[in-house]
């Protein structure tokens, strides 16, 4: 059986499957943001394993190295049966990988958990949602993407939506203003996976960009993880070790490969906006799997994520059409 891709200019894929003589067309304008938002799905159900991890005596920087070292390998077990050529990078692209990985990966997790140590929980994860802001700054001046009314609104209506599922610092302690500088430069490093992987996509396959993001994390954060503690905890523990290959699979290696490739076709920008769909998944799985309570002002947050999202994958045309409608009717 042989199969060939036609990628033409309107980003649309024909798989053209001769045996069977059945044309399949992808178009990238629907499925990128799909792949994107099942990322943030993905990424929404973290809790599920890290706190398993974290109740059987884990560090968050710990729980970091289990997801990026087993990445890692799943991926380069991938390359070795697939392709193996996707591991050949040229030596003058390393500062790309350097990028996603240490600058973003290994820097964004260390300054994460340092915020939520000097501010709190809410804090920190409302510090790190900032990601999107920088990411649509970061394009527009790298990538010269337009900032439209559209986009700005639905940033402003994601990130509002983020703080009141969060929570505005419910229950933590006085703000410590080199804490939230700390959580600041993790919001700043999050968003530099989307500028560099962008970058690096336009030369590799999103495998290999993954595959070097995570080698490249995992050797900054092992030296200061106790690695000793993970391998003897995995060899006690068939549970434990279990839920940490889940945790590399099903929240890191899935998310980001899905993420990678929708980056690979829609604005930077928009796939960061897209992705605030994560912290809406991971209150919605606290309150179905451990009893959290949603509260009005969660509620709020929810449909103000989901508003903003609908808005974004919205065709500005029809944005436009329905506000001219709206001003002609008040008139």
């Amino acid at each position: 059986m042989r199969n060939s891709f036609i990628l033409d200019p309107s980003t649309t894929i024909e798989w053209k499957d001769k045996s069977m003589h059945l044309p399949i067309k992808i178009d990238w304008r629907i499925l990128a943001p799909v792949l994107v938002a099942t990322a943030g799905v993905c990424w929404g159900v973290i809790g599920l394993f890290s706190t398993y991890l974290s109740s059987v005596g884990l560090r968050p920087e710990q729980i970091t190295v289990v997801r990026c070292v087993i990445a890692a390998g799943a991926i380069g077990l991938f390359l070795l049966a697939r392709k193996r050529s996707a591991f050949a990078i040229r030596l003058k692209d390393i500062w790309m990988f350097l990028g996603t990985g240490i600058l973003s990966i290994a820097f964004f997790n260390v300054c994460y958990f340092a915020c939520i140590d000097l501010c709190g929980l809410s804090i920190a994860a409302i510090l790190l949602y900032t990601a999107p802001c920088f990411v649509v700054l970061l394009s527009a001046f790298f990538f010269k993407e337009r900032l439209t009314r559209q986009r700005g609104s639905a940033l402003v209506l994601a990130f509002v939506g983020c703080l009141l599922v969060v929570g505005i610092g419910a229950g933590e302690s006085a703000l410590s203003g080199f804490g939230i500088f700390v959580g600041l430069a993790s919001g700043i490093g999050y968003a530099l996976y989307s500028i560099f992987a962008r970058v690096a996509l336009k030369r590799y396959k999103a495998p290999t960009v993954m595959f070097y993001t995570f080698l490249f994390a995992s050797l900054t954060l092992i030296p200061f993880a106790e690695p000793q503690a993970i391998v003897a905890l995995a060899s006690d523990s068939s549970t434990a070790l279990v839920v940490m290959i889940a945790l590399a699979l099903v929240s890191t290696v899935t998310p980001f490969a899905c993420y990678t490739v929708g980056l690979a076709h829609m604005e930077t920008g928009k796939a960061s906006i897209m992705a605030f769909i994560e912290p809406m998944v991971s209150l919605l799985i606290g309150i179905s799997v451990f009893g959290d309570v949603l509260t009005f002002t969660n509620g709020l947050g929810i449909v103000a994520i989901l508003i903003a999202v609908a808005l974004l994958n919205t065709p500005e045309e029809k944005i436009c059409h329905l506000y001219k409608a709206v001003r002609n009717r008040s008139s």
